[in-house]
């Protein structure tokens, strides 16, 4: 599929990775942090790597010629310095399988893909071997009520398409995300609610796995091509092979209200505030998404009760500005906003814009839970404190809720990979720092986080998001996968047998 569609030319998320074990020093400064299980292999001959160059349509960019770090730049800057020794940048599926094919003929010299870079842990990113990147793989078409987007499509191009055409998906906040990892990890969004996870739209999808093959997977897929389509329902990025493109299943973009309410550092008990505003949030209408941020920001403000935590609710409900008032009337009750914006009847893709989040790269670490029905509120009650006890960065720290439930929930957890479906919330504890930062603070504060968030996941129901991907979690495959592991494993161990696709946290 993708080898038809029209490529682009060659032409980021907010808060946000760990435990104090981590390497702070690398994470600060620019020294490179070399994961033993990804430590460097042998390099092909000049030789060999002109052969790959021969094979392909798009270029083969080697370190030795090329500033990597042009092409390659991750959005958590804690892994820049982690480069590989070559770049396949790919136009096709074809050039996806020579490659992969390419490094098993090359004593299986290691491979990594990236699509976007957006790996909150780096994991698109590698010391040494070949990175295949899907950034010249930007094609789409429209089908009848269908949208097919190549694997290196990002959302501000995704966004485009569909506004012509007054349709809409699923879809994050974040313009320079890709479509491949945010898919495949499940994809969660404001439509989540009414219209379920992105990965429940997913119709079709074409993958390239370890043995070179080029593999068309659907509903109507069986053996190993059924379970792959299952698996890309939520099974995370880059545990299977390389999905070239995906077929996505569309609906109206209909008007709405957005909205973007925020509590400043001036409101007099934003403790009681969120008392109020989480139990009036879950108790709303499926017409109603939402994130809220409760925030700190440097520089660090006195240590007191009051005027520190501000408290952001920003979203789209499909109703009037007069609703939404009666929906937040207990959080209006104990303190109003200080800033109000609302928009009524706003065009879908105009609202949008006003909802997107995009900032430059940043140094972060975030911890994610899933929460089950009515916990959020006794779990923001007992682990409030630990905002009022930040350390203090350069940069900020938070606590974010993002509501699920709704058509996210009606699907069976094992009909699809993505297992989260019992749920309410999304709860993250988020913490950015800068270069500056010096490294003591930077443990301080990693150790405040990893306090906060096993406090938090007294409440949880045991589950992490997986597109958060979070190198300090232990239990990571309970935790991403839950019921549905035991399943992914086999699917590994007949899709890649010999783990060509690796990486500390790969399935």
């Amino acid at each position: 599929m993708a080898a038809s569609l029209e490529h682009g030319a060659l032409s980021r998320r907010r808060f946000l990775v760990g435990s104090s074990a981590l390497a702070v020093g690398a994470s600060l400064g620019g020294r490179s942090f070399v994961r033993p299980a990804l430590a460097q292999a042998r390099e092909p001959s000049d030789a060999a790597w002109r052969h790959l160059a021969d094979k392909l349509s798009g270029p083969v960019l080697r370190a030795q010629d090329f500033d990597l770090a042009q092409i390659a730049r991750p959005y958590n800057l804690r892994y820049v310095n982690n480069l590989p020794d070559g770049i396949a940048l790919c136009r096709s599926a074809e050039d996806v399988a020579a490659a992969i094919t390419w490094c098993r003929e090359n004593n299986d010299f290691p491979l990594i893909v990236q699509s976007a870079g957006h790996s909150y842990a780096g994991f698109s990113m590698r010391n040494g071997g070949l990175m295949i990147n899907l950034l010249l793989m930007r094609g789409s078409s429209l089908g009848d009520g269908t949208v097919t987007v190549a694997g290196g499509m990002r959302n501000q191009d995704l966004y485009g398409l569909l506004e012509q055409k007054g349709l809409a998906i699923t879809h994050g906040r974040c313009p320079t995300v890709g479509a491949a990892g945010f898919l495949l990890g499940g994809g969660i969004g404001f439509n989540m609610r009414a219209h379920g996870p992105a990965c429940d739209q997913l119709a079709a999808s074409e993958i390239v796995t370890a043995d070179g093959k080029i593999r068309t997977l659907d509903a109507q897929a069986t053996g190993l091509d059924g379970d792959l389509y299952w698996a890309s329902r939520g099974g995370g990025g880059g545990n299977f092979g390389v999905n070239t493109s995906f077929t996505l299943k569309t609906f109206p973009a209909e008007p709405l209200t957005v909205f973007e309410l925020t509590w400043t550092a001036a409101t007099r008990n934003p403790e009681q505030v969120a008392a109020k505003l989480i139990p009036a949030l879950e108790d709303a209408p499926l017409e109603l998404a939402l994130g809220t941020r409760m925030s700190l920001a440097a520089p660090h403000p006195v240590r007191d009760r009051h005027g520190r935590v501000t408290i952001s609710l920003i979203g789209q409900l499909r109703g009037t500005p007069k609703q939404l008032d009666d929906l937040l009337a207990p959080a209006y009750a104990v303190e109003k906003p200080q800033q109000h914006m609302v928009w009524g009847d706003a065009p879908y893709w105009a609202a949008q814009k006003l909802l997107e989040e995009d900032s430059p790269p940043l140094y972060f670490q975030e911890r994610s839970v899933f929460v089950g029905p009515k916990r959020a509120e006794e779990a923001t009650e007992a682990t409030f404190h630990h905002l009022l006890r930040w350390p203090g960065t350069s940069v900020s720290a938070d606590l974010r809720f993002f509501q699920t439930g709704g058509a996210m929930n009606e699907t069976e957890p094992k009909a699809t990979a993505f297992v989260h479906r019992k749920t309410e919330w999304i709860m993250d504890v988020g913490l950015n720092w800068g270069a500056t930062d010096p490294a003591a603070r930077v443990v301080a504060n990693r150790a405040w986080q990893d306090r906060f968030y096993a406090d938090l996941r007294r409440f949880s129901t045991g589950g992490a998001y997986q597109n958060f991907i979070d190198p300090s979690l232990t239990d990571w495959r309970r935790a991403y996968y839950g019921e549905n592991l035991a399943r992914l494993e086999d699917i590994k161990k007949r899709a890649d047998p010999t783990r060509v696709f690796n990486f500390p946290q790969a399935i």
